[in-house]
């Protein structure tokens, strides 16, 4: 802007000075010398006025394309570090997303290898069991074990369960399920009329468990298998024995009854 203004001021004293100029040509029609001496110095003023002009302008033109060029080389610059900061947020966009991702299979895995450490620990952790009337702590593996032989006597293949329940006992034997293992096994084998072994069973019962709450029934198990066996005398002693015990049970009820054909 004080370029301009500076310019506009040269140009107004040419102007003047052209005018000045015409002033003294007129004079000269008169031949008055030193009026042209005045036209000459005037005419000089004129020159280097317009000279000055003229350089001014270059100037002021050259200082406006530098300026330009100042211009558009920080607006390209601009641009440049615009791109650069939007590459690099695509670049972070893209590592934070892959970080994402790895966090969620890290996270996936994680649960995973947590869900197969519980299932293993499961499989080895001790169960609560409750079971006729008692409560203890089994093994998976044993509560498996006890439920597949168990299962195999509900078919009626009472000979396979014998081999079930005897492989229980001999792999647990101090299982809380040893006594009713040995209760279906003493049934089992009464089924297949091993009658001796069956007697032996149920007294093993009755020894370790004698408040067991399938020990009525043991007992008189232990009378059918005397009576199968035609020792009546056995018989009848296994039945006093229940009702003398176990009063109040159904199985002691029964013995009752058969007792009273024993007279």
């Amino acid at each position: 802007m004080r370029n301009r203004a500076y310019l506009s001021f040269l140009q107004l004293g040419l102007a003047c000075c052209l005018s000045g100029f015409s002033l003294l040509a007129n004079a000269a029609l008169f031949g008055d010398d030193e009026a042209r001496r005045a036209i000459l110095d005037l005419r000089q003023r004129v020159e280097t006025m317009q000279q000055t002009i003229n350089a001014q302008a270059a100037e002021n033109v050259k200082a406006q394309a530098t300026e330009n060029a100042n211009l558009k080389g920080s607006l390209l610059e601009l641009l440049n570090q615009i791109d650069g900061l939007k590459s690099e947020q695509a670049r972070l966009r893209g590592t934070l997303e892959n970080l994402l991702r790895e966090l969620s299979e890290i996270q996936l895995k994680q649960k995973d290898i947590l869900q197969s450490v519980d299932a293993r620990l499961n499989r080895f952790e001790p169960i609560k069991i409750v079971l006729d009337g008692l409560e203890f702590q089994a093994e998976p593996a044993e509560k498996k074990q006890f439920d597949n032989a168990l299962a195999v006597f509900r078919t009626g293949d009472f000979a396979a369960a014998q081999s079930s329940l005897l492989g229980f006992l001999l792999s647990y034997p101090s299982s809380g399920y040893a006594s009713s293992a040995l209760f279906w096994l003493g049934n089992a084998q009464y089924a297949t009329k091993d009658y001796k072994e069956s007697i032996a069973n149920f007294r093993k019962l009755l020894s370790m468990a004698p408040q067991h709450a399938r020990a009525p029934e043991a007992m008189l198990a232990i009378s059918n298998n005397w009576v199968e066996l035609k020792d009546l005398k056995a018989a009848k002693k296994a039945m006093e024995d229940l009702v003398k015990l176990h009063p109040a049970s159904e199985a002691a009820q029964t013995a009752k009854q058969r007792l009273t054909r024993f007279k």
